[in-house]
């Protein structure tokens, strides 16, 4: 499909996915772009990435995505996204009680680092507490580390990440964006179409005030909630989560851990630097994730509210993680805690393609699956190359548009990600339990 840079574009969701796509297209000179968000403000609260951070590893079991990670790498070092991008380093390791598959995961990031030439001269092995302490410059860690192994990769860090996207949309709206937010004005209900068939095409959206605002393409990134615009995607996306918590310190306690790395535990969780505008410093624990399934689809939907608890399996983790590092913070509250969700693919793969028979009029990104937000400033490049292709197709086979395949009554839509260490649960399940405890 041929796009005019004066042809209007409708971006459904303003996260990650849909700043960047914006970003990009205004600066490459589209100058009809609209973008609509269901939050009044932006970061959005139903975004993966409204948070104080996400790492920013570049080593990926797959040499496809550690290629594009060190691209992205190079975009944080830029002007524009330098504010954002903190290279304190990446300590990946096991604790001696973990079991062999976060062993093996670790070591495959390792070789995945030691491939890349650009990442080896950064790394560094880790094979005791000493090495934690005075290789991966913890130096605070008072904790026993009890068999820790590893390696440290200076060439990561972390972003900040809700800081990074209120400054892309400063930056898109310079450029000419224009933003419909709030549960009326910028909530969609549907994707309007005419024709049937293989002639079918979109004409613009429909909000829930019920506006139409016309679109000769309509790109959608609403991560999680891609199957209520697109219900065709079926069970290709499903939504999953994880548990966010916080420790909140003084103001001497976040001085005293400035620097410290991005510390992962594979088989308990990771933490970063406190924040010094607000002296949380960020826990989240490994697992398998949780799923919200709806029994009549067999899809797992990201719930309207915001859940602003924990397991208390994960804060179990979460404080074995810092009574190993950092002892005297084990026992503290645990505050601004919730349930953040994010759109899964069966093998972590993004989804960037046109919807089948839309005649190219409907653009989907989806499947950040928990490790998006690293390539955010990047993002767009990869919409305007669709844009711009010879034959109007994705060339990159493994980010095509996949048909839900049918599976047996009972069946598992949710397949194991290599990287992940834990059972996919039942978010339901979770709360169910949790309720009967309390009444014990």
């Amino acid at each position: 499909m041929n796009i005019a840079k004066i042809d209007p574009i409708a971006i459904i969701g303003a996260g990650a996915f849909g700043l960047s796509t914006a970003h990009e297209l205004s600066n490459k000179g589209y100058t009809n772009i609209t973008i609509f968000e269901k939050d009044e403000q932006i970061p959005s609260r139903w975004s993966a990435a409204n948070d104080l951070n996400k790492i920013m590893r570049a080593e990926y079991e797959d040499d496809f995505y550690t290629n594009l990670a060190v691209e992205a790498t190079h975009a944080w070092q830029t002007p524009l996204f330098t504010p954002y991008f903190h290279r304190v380093g990446y300590l990946n390791c096991v604790s001696g009680a973990a079991p062999q598959k976060a062993a093996d995961t670790m070591r495959t990031f390792q070789a995945a680092a030691e491939r890349h030439p650009e990442i080896k001269p950064f790394l560094h092995p880790i094979s005791s507490p000493e090495d934690v302490r005075n290789i991966a410059g913890a130096w605070q860690f008072t904790g026993e580390l009890p068999g820790w192994k590893g390696y440290f990769c200076k060439y990561d860090g972390y972003v900040h990440s809700a800081n990074a996207l209120r400054g892309i949309y400063r930056e898109a709206s310079k450029n000419g964006v224009r933003f419909f937010l709030g549960r009326h004005a910028g909530a969609v209900e549907k994707i309007v179409y005419e024709g049937t068939g293989k002639s079918r095409k979109s004409v613009g959206v429909e909000t829930k005030a019920g506006s139409f605002h016309a679109a000769k393409l309509v790109i959608v990134t609403v991560g999680a909630a891609a199957h209520k615009i697109v219900p065709e995607i079926g069970t290709e996306v499903s939504a999953k989560s994880w548990s966010v918590a916080h420790v909140r310190l003084t103001d001497d306690e976040t001085a005293a851990l400035r620097g410290i790395p991005v510390t992962y535990a594979r088989d308990l969780g990771f933490f970063f630097e406190p924040d010094p505008k607000t002296n949380l410093l960020k826990l989240c624990p490994m697992g398998g994730g949780y799923i919200n399934t709806n029994p009549a689809t067999g899809v797992s939907e990201a719930p309207e509210a915001v859940f602003q608890f924990i397991p208390k399996e994960d804060e179990k983790k979460m404080r074995e993680l810092l009574r190993q590092t950092l002892p005297y913070l084990a026992d503290r509250p645990l505050v601004e805690k919730f349930i953040c969700w994010f759109a899964d693919t069966a093998d972590s793969d993004f989804i960037v393609d046109y919807v089948p028979d839309t005649s190219s009029s409907v653009m989907i990104l989806s499947g950040d699956s928990g490790h998006g937000f690293k390539m955010f400033p990047i993002v767009g490049r990869w919409v305007d190359s669709l844009l711009n292709s010879a034959d109007g197709k994705q060339s990159i086979s493994r980010w095509r548009w996949r048909a839900p395949k049918p599976k047996a009554q009972g069946e598992s839509f949710d397949d194991e990600v290599s990287w992940r260490i834990g059972d996919v649960r039942e978010l339901r399940d979770i709360q169910r339990e949790e309720s009967a405890m309390s009444k014990l």
